[in-house]
């Protein structure tokens, strides 16, 4: 495995004062360094061809693509700070809208596709979008519409206004913005109030996309797999800007279901793969049911395998779990697979462990919206299983502020990928930064020597128990990452005692489908099943017995219903504490 490099856009010095002007390039200048590179390369790849076959578009065919929707919007009178927005699945048209509105000179305000019509407008009437390119199931409505944006297609289902056949002839200038332009507005709530924007620059986006490499090695030869909502800051940079910085492929993926993913992981042939926890628990899930499968003894074996090819990773820094196990990747179709990266979320240490026992190099990472997204990464090559990653010194900053006695605080960060602020809302923005202009996470967590942070929760969740402990509840809700028969767990406190107000500690859990199945039961009629909440207790009473006293769970409230997840698949916590 190459290490990464000290300062991975020394090559951009060559383009420098010719192909851009800053300190970092803008995102259609990166990209047409890139495509000038490259031309000939796999840039977006799907496989919506004929009969759900795959299909390539090379960077000079996108170039050509992005330059002929930045015509036809420049003719139409979009010009520099216009807002345009896109709305759809994970696709080439979106890719090809997200870069063509750039080399305008507009803001692109990517929108949740998973919304209602209802919520997506009030996000529209905040951004006052000049273009609106939404996908086939919605079109019609926004189309139908009486709004002050034109509604056009990203599917070819309606060809007037497809992307792919708006064409006209204009001038383009791939220069028209500065680095510290705006880039984006991420909406991270305000579906039904007053929306929330985030406000990233150019200069955010490249310098976070470049900087991350400093912690992992990237090529052109590399191949990204795009399965989570690409609206969202976290596959937006780490997959689609990220490969386009180095002149790799796209492959777009539109669906977690088993079948579609194992046909694109294996013909994607995908070396990269970022996901979150639900997505590699779903995997692992598979993988050891089939071990399992061929008796204890074969499974007693593969688990001392396992083990061993851990140890001597840990210890030479070489990984042959990719040759003892590669029976068992190419069956999960994850043979191919170079590097896997987990964000949106901890990961249990059991999970990150078995992945890389079994040969793939397998690292977290952390950030948010605000952040660009990246702002820690494991190194590939000195990984820590309890760590999210190492943050990138010395090109940003982060301290522990309000700091406890056991070391863990608020963790605050500084740098070129940190937003400019929340569209429209300066109150809101001066209260997420210190007088120091450290931007204020929410996020709870200590660093250790070498600049590992380790996450404990998110400030606003923290339980306090009746002997003044501080109690995570995703440290808990972690310990329960490999019970296949927990769908859904959501821990928060709970006051038993008003006078006290010290909180004890509650588990909202939603039984999975396997449960159900194996009991011989159906939800419908038997989700309070004696059966169901026996088997459920059990699985609380053991993870118990692993945590401190102050952590455990006193009371279990079985759900007849998921609670709302958002895109990346995390419990929404919308909750009300009882």
């Amino acid at each position: 495995m190459a290490k990464a490099l000290e300062k991975p856009w020394e090559f951009l010095d060559s383009y420098r004062g010719k192909d851009f002007d800053g300190e970092w390039p803008t995102v259609p200048e990166m990209f047409t360094i890139t495509a000038s590179r490259f031309p000939e390369r796999p840039c977006f790849t799907d496989f919506e061809g004929p009969g759900g076959s795959k299909q390539t578009l090379t960077y000079s065919q996108v170039r050509d693509n992005v330059l002929a929707l930045a015509c036809w919007l420049k003719k139409n009178g979009v010009e520099k700070g216009d807002r345009i927005a896109v709305s759809g699945k994970n696709s080439p048209e979106w890719g090809t809208v997200f870069l063509a509105a750039m080399f305008t000179g507009a803001v692109v305000c990517p929108i949740d596709y998973a919304l209602h019509e209802k919520e997506m407008e009030n996000l529209l009437s905040t951004a006052k979008p000049k273009f609106f390119f939404v996908d086939e199931e919605k079109y019609s409505h926004f189309e139908a519409g009486n709004f002050e944006f034109k509604t056009c297609s990203l599917n070819p289902k309606f060809a007037d206004t497809y992307v792919y056949n708006l064409k006209a002839e204009s001038e383009i200038d791939s220069h028209a913005n500065a680095e510290d332009d705006l880039a984006v507005i991420l909406f991270t709530s305000g579906t039904t109030g007053n929306p929330k924007g985030v406000m990233l620059t150019h200069k955010n986006l490249v310098s976070d996309t470049y900087i991350a490499q400093t912690r992992m090695y990237l090529n052109e030869k590399d191949v990204f797999y795009a399965l989570l909502p690409i609206h969202h800051a976290y596959t937006m940079q780490a997959v689609f800007i990220e490969s386009l910085s180095v002149g790799a492929e796209i492959v777009y993926g539109k669906s977690m279901a088993v079948t579609r993913l194992m046909k694109e992981l294996k013909e994607g042939q995908i070396t990269m793969l970022l996901g979150v926890p639900l997505l590699f628990n779903k995997l692992l899930a598979g993988i050891m049911k089939g071990i399992k499968a061929k008796g204890p003894v074969v499974y007693g074996v593969i688990k001392v395998m396992l083990e061993m090819s851990y140890i001597i990773k840990k210890l030479t820094g070489k990984n042959p779990g990719k040759k003892l196990f590669k029976a068992v990747l190419e069956q999960a179709n994850i043979y191919s697979l170079r590097i896997a990266i987990c964000g949106g979320g901890p990961l249990a240490s059991s999970v990150f462990k078995i992945y890389n026992e079994m040969g793939i190099d397998f690292v977290q990472g952390y950030g948010l919206t605000e952040t660009s997204p990246i702002i820690t990464l494991n190194p590939v090559d000195h990984f820590k299983i309890e760590s999210v990653g190492q943050y990138f010194f010395p090109w940003m900053e982060m301290k522990i502020i309000d700091k406890a006695e056991n070391g863990v605080g608020e963790v605050a960060v500084k740098g070129p990928m940190v937003f400019k602020g929340y569209y429209n809302m300066p109150e809101e923005t001066s209260k997420v930064f210190t007088e120091d202009g450290f931007f204020k996470t929410g996020d709870l967590g200590k660093i250790d020597k070498e600049g590992y942070l380790v996450l404990c929760g998110r400030a606003k969740n923290m339980i306090v128990t009746d002997g003044g402990k501080n109690v995570y509840p995703e440290e808990i809700e972690n310990a329960f990452q490999l019970e296949t028969d927990i769908a859904q767990i959501t821990v928060q406190g709970y006051v038993e005692d008003k006078a006290s107000k010290a909180e004890k500690i509650e588990a909202l859990i939603y039984p999975s489908d396997e449960l159900f199945a194996k009991l011989g039961l159906k939800r419908d009629s038997d989700g309070n099943s004696e059966k169901v909440s026996c088997v459920i207790n059990e699985i609380v009473a053991k993870i118990n017995k692993t945590l401190q006293p102050y952590a455990r769970i006193s009371k279990v409230t079985i759900l007849e219903k998921a609670l709302e997840m958002t895109t990346t698949q995390k419990v929404k916590r919308t909750y009300n504490k009882k």
